[in-house]
């Protein structure tokens, strides 16, 4: 299996250092965020990442294999290709044995994270049951890669596109931890708070580590939500973000728009409905969570 990956000069240093390495996912970059802030917030977020003491690996696949750390003209090829392919489980046998470019989502970045034996991933927000999904079944594949696959996603809860009720509900049926930072409230992507509490809280990075290394000396095995709120300062008000989110949701079904192509298509219509905003809002929570991230491989990489 290790023959398929390929680690950065910077990440192999850093592995052969014993320096902490949190990873960082590729799709936010080919259908997250239009270009050139995707490039732009990559970059920024690695950086994030050095400035608190870690190193990171931007995942994505090229050439037949799974790259552990990309270069700046890596990051400039996918935040400017149209053919990137959005990669999650089922999809990393064909892309790999394809050659094709493939961005990572969070379940792949997962695969390929502990594969590469990096524990940390600093993510936006978590996929999840999908609203509707008692007829449609759409559920994303995150939320089984959390329950088997034992690293800790660092996000800002999941996105507030989606039935959070039944994704906590999901979670919780196959033993997979959500874990809140500075509140009790279990936050909405946009917002702070998504009316739901997360199971537990853990404030500060060595409480969070202590967790994880508990939990996996226990065996258990799977991942962990690290759920950390955007900012007060760049949140939006919930009751606009739900109206715009029914609009776009509304609007996805009228267009027959299915699939892995849903996510993307609600992220760029809600960015056009709030006039920007919503974009602002989603690089501050992911910077905001590579500065969580990298606090918690710290504490990880200190009790190793």
């Amino acid at each position: 299996m290790h023959n398929y990956l390929v680690f950065s000069a910077e990440v192999q240093a850093a592995r052969e250092a014993g320096k902490p390495v949190v990873a960082l996912e590729s799709t936010i970059i080919s259908h997250g965020m239009p270009y050139p802030q995707n490039v732009q917030t990559a970059k920024e977020v690695e950086q994030i990442i050095r400035d608190h003491g870690a190193v990171p690996a931007t995942i994505a696949i090229m050439n037949g294999k799974i790259h552990i750390g990309l270069s700046d003209a890596e990051l400039e090829l996918l935040g400017q290709s149209r053919d990137a392919i959005k990669v999650s489980r089922r999809d990393l046998p064909y892309v790999l044995s394809t050659g094709k470019l493939g961005a990572t989502t969070v379940a792949a970045t997962m695969i390929c994270a502990e594969l590469a034996g990096i524990k940390v991933f600093v993510t936006g927000g978590i996929g999840g049951v999908h609203r509707g999904a008692e007829t449609s079944f759409d559920i994303s594949a995150d939320l089984q890669e959390l329950a088997q696959t034992s690293v800790a996603v660092v996000c800002a809860g999941a996105k507030s596109i989606l039935d959070l009720g039944l994704t906590l509900e999901y979670l919780e049926t196959h033993g997979v931890p959500v874990v809140s930072v500075g509140q009790e409230a279990f936050p909405a992507f946009f917002t702070r708070d998504s009316g739901f509490r997360a199971d537990f809280r853990l404030d500060t990075a060595q409480q969070q580590a202590a967790f994880l290394n508990t939990k996996w000396a226990l065996g258990l095995q799977g991942g962990v939500v690290i759920a950390n709120p955007v900012p007060e300062a760049d949140a939006m008000p919930a009751a606009e973000i739900e109206a715009i989110t029914r609009q776009a949701l509304d609007e996805a079904q009228q267009q027959g728009i299915g699939g892995k192509a849903v996510t993307p298509f609600l992220l760029a219509r809600i960015k056009e409905l709030t006039a920007g905003r919503s974009l602002v809002t989603n690089i501050a929570l992911v910077k905001n969570n590579a500065v969580c991230g990298a606090q918690l491989a710290l504490a990880l990489n200190q009790t190793a």
